[in-house]
């Protein structure tokens, strides 16, 4: 099965005005879907409740003091305008939100915490062809306020389905903190997609491994340096997001309670795994291509070798051959070739080429350049 990596340029016009949104071409129209909680929430409380604009918005039961309100499809300016003049988002947030290839970050405004995930995604790579298979990775938007999180997605991502049915299930305390939980888990969700796909990597170059000496160096240089070029783009996606995690962990603001900070550290050390498990996937694939360069130099030495063997071994065959193959007349001197006039003159020349050829494969096995010694 092949992975290819797809990555797309999603970017304002040029001199476009800060806060402008482009909205893609491709993007769908934006759902809502609101989910409240809170420490009081009784059991069978927790909805997910589906609404079609966000001046539609259920208000919060008495019961509940957190909400989740998640908006799927970016494809709609004016609505991604509405949602943030209800929630009173700053047009640079917008602007970041609707423009999809924003890398891993965390930024603090006066009312909200604004973070941006990358959710890798595996789809396949044409629908005829299901063997192959492209990663793309999808944008995750987040802003965290002091009693909401808005959630912000391309398209709808797995990922976020267990933390979905934890609170509808209100399995856990997660129905029972506050948003800073909530987008904690979010987060740990996120991250913990990477280590399947970093697993998949990881057997992919053990497979190449085990058969790396038998494999056609060419073909192999390529899949390792496609190897190679994928694993780099995860790489780019991974660091910026352990470094937003520390940033979290770091900040002194005021939507993240000091009780989730211990769950951030979980989500850094996740981080730093994953990005640990990348580093030496690419020194594995490094040392890959150099044992390949050295088998395949090992091979050629040994085509030479065999070579060379075979032209020392014919090289004083030849000077005979050559010698006797002169055209002179013994008749006209006792000097000119005698040894022509012999009567077994012919078998003597080749049993003194055999000899010559047996005693030089015994020498080159003496000297251990053929064969085995043992």
């Amino acid at each position: 099965m092949n992975l290819f990596i797809q990555r797309h340029r999603r970017r304002s016009g040029s001199g476009a005005m800060p806060g402008t949104i482009t909205v893609q071409p491709h993007a769908q129209a934006p759902c809502y879907h609101m989910m409240s909680f809170g420490p009081q929430a009784t059991k069978g409380s927790i909805e997910n409740i589906a609404f079609d604009a966000i001046e539609n918005l259920p208000s919060l039961p008495e019961q509940h003091e957190f909400m989740w309100v998640n908006v799927t499809g970016l494809g709609d300016a004016e609505a991604l305008r509405a949602v943030g003049k209800h929630f009173n988002l700053h047009p640079l947030v917008l602007e970041d939100i609707a423009n999809t290839a924003q890398r891993p970050k965390v930024e603090e405004y006066d009312n909200y915490l604004f973070v941006v995930l990358r959710v890798p995604v595996l789809q396949p790579l044409t629908e005829e062809d299901a063997g192959e298979e492209v990663l793309t990775t999808r944008q995750l938007a987040l802003c965290i306020g002091q009693n909401f999180v808005l959630t912000f997605q391309e398209e709808e991502e797995a990922a976020l389905a267990p933390v979905r049915q934890r609170l509808l299930q209100q399995k856990g305390k997660l129905y029972q903190r506050g948003p800073d939980y909530l987008a904690y888990a979010l987060l740990d969700a996120v991250i913990d997609t990477f280590f399947p796909l970093l697993e998949r990597y990881v057997e992919r170059i053990e497979e190449f491994e085990a058969q790396v000496m038998e494999i056609d160096a060419h073909g192999g240089i390529k899949t390792i340096h496609g190897l190679k070029r994928e694993l780099l783009i995860l790489r780019r996606i991974i660091w910026p997001q352990r470094d937003m995690v520390s940033q979290l962990l770091r900040s002194e603001s005021a939507f993240i309670n000091e009780s989730t900070h211990l769950y951030l550290r979980d989500c850094y050390d996740h981080s730093a795994q994953l990005l640990d498990m990348v580093e030496t996937c690419r020194e594995t694939t490094t040392s890959l291509v150099d044992i390949l360069l050295a088998s395949q130099s090992n091979k050629m030495n040994e085509v030479m070798k065999v070579l060379t063997i075979i032209a020392t071994i014919f090289i004083p065959l030849s000077w005979i051959a050559g010698v006797y193959g002169m055209n002179f007349d013994p008749e006209q001197s006792p000097w000119n070739m005698p040894e022509l006039a012999w009567e077994y003159g012919y078998f003597t020349a080749l049993l003194l080429m055999f000899v010559i050829a047996g005693g030089l494969l015994w020498w080159f096995w003496r000297k251990g350049w053929i064969g085995s010694r043992e």
